[in-house]
């Protein structure tokens, strides 16, 4: 915990730091990779880079911590560490590269704030990043000793690609070395590494879209398209290039979205747009168990058409015995009901008491669906989700 000086340092200076956090993470982020362009190169999404998405996330998650620690000093945001430690073991972060963040960010914050960054505001902020930086080694030291591997040096080959949508592309992997594959729970996730044309490797993570037991890994991938911003690097390249036969770089399993299955639990499993591959692993998992208690299935997708893994989404569901499927188009389309076209909008549904909901989809979707349960009486500790891309610290709550 904070100290109590630095704490009401902390305090004192969040509007004066808050208000400039976004100069600040600009100036870090430039100085970084002047002094390591491999981070950019290897690790650090070019494309969240160049949208300058990265930027808002980590202003996002000093701001936060920094808040959360004042407002609670004698508490941490456990969850939040955790999620965020999933996604860097993920990736592989090592405890030396906090050092190299710390460096940067302070020098920026020195540069940005000038005479304003006294000793003891120094001293306070330097106290909140090592606060949270050591906690999260702690927790991703954890993970690499209960994984057995860090980062993402594993080679598999793709031994199966289904084109299951215009823009989602299956891919099925397994081990290239031969040795079985590490065990995972329903809704977890990989980092896969790819070879650019220009020798970036970059990495992205994608949901196991089946459930644990099987040797073979399967990914959904779509394509992204960027509009204001730059395509998807990754994602179309797997769609242009990657075929069977060839070999990806993949790691362990991570994540903490993991179905949780009390036999007596009803379940509500929302999703929407490629949000649905972790919920086709929980569903074959409920499946392959013998779940029996309610289970509420929720999806919302462009179209029927856009719909990925529609025939699995629909094929699972069918075997449970207890089991209310309701999916949303936002586009009209004959023979869909009126009440499910537009956005999700749980009010008319039936939500059992005591449900456990796990939520996977575009930010905007979960705080919704998640507000919609609340209402309705679930708790919000029961209520779980998955964030990708670098809206970690923004979905609080």
């Amino acid at each position: 915990m904070l100290s109590e000086q630095s704490a009401a340092t902390v305090r004192a200076t969040l509007p004066a730091v808050g208000g400039a956090i976004g100069e600040i993470t600009e100036l870090f982020y430039s100085r970084l990779f002047d002094a390591h362009p491999d981070l950019l190169r290897d690790l650090f999404n070019r494309g969240n880079q160049a949208a300058g998405t990265q930027r808002q996330a980590l202003a996002g998650s000093i701001a936060a911590f920094a808040t959360y620690l004042v407002e609670h000093p004698d508490d941490r945001p456990d969850v939040m560490l955790g999620r965020i430690a999933h996604k860097h073991a993920s990736l592989g972060v090592a405890p030396e590269q906090y050092d190299v963040v710390y460096e940067h960010l302070f020098a920026a914050i020195a540069e940005v704030l000038g005479d304003a960054v006294t000793p003891e505001v120094a001293a306070a902020w330097t106290d909140v990043y090592w606060l949270m930086a050591n906690a999260l080694i702690a927790i991703e030291r954890r993970l690499y000793e209960e994984s057995g591997s860090q980062g993402v040096g594993r080679e598999w080959e793709v031994v199966g690609r289904v084109e299951d949508t215009s823009d989602v592309v299956v891919l099925e992997l397994r081990p290239a070395d031969g040795e079985p594959a590490p065990a995972h729970r329903a809704g977890q996730y990989v980092s896969v590494q790819v070879t650019l044309p220009d020798g970036a490797r970059q990495i992205r993570q994608y949901s196991l879209a089946g459930a644990p037991g099987s040797e073979i890994r399967r990914i959904a991938v779509k394509r992204i398209h960027g509009g204001d911003g730059p395509d998807g690097e990754v994602s179309n390249h797997i769609h242009a290039r990657v075929r069977v036969g060839d070999r990806l770089h993949l790691s362990a399993p991570y994540g903490d979205l993991v179905l949780d299955q009390d036999a007596g639990a009803p379940l509500l499993l929302a999703s929407a747009g490629i949000g649905i591959t972790p919920m086709i692993a929980m569903l074959e998992q409920l499946v392959a168990s013998g779940h029996e208690a309610p289970v509420t299935v929720v999806h919302g997708d462009r179209s029927a058409a856009e719909h990925a893994l529609r025939a699995d989404h629909e094929a699972f569901a069918a075997k449970l015995p207890d089991v209310s499927v309701h999916f949303w188009y936002e586009q009209p389309e004959a023979g869909h009901p009126a009440d499910r076209t537009g956005l999700v909008d749980l009010s008319g549904l039936d939500v059992p008491a005591g449900t456990r909901a796990y939520l996977c989809g575009p930010l905007p979707f979960m705080r919704a669906v998640r507000s919609q349960l609340i209402d309705k009486g679930v708790a919000p500790a029961d209520i779980h989700y998955e964030v990708f891309g670098p809206d970690l610290w923004l979905a609080q709550g």
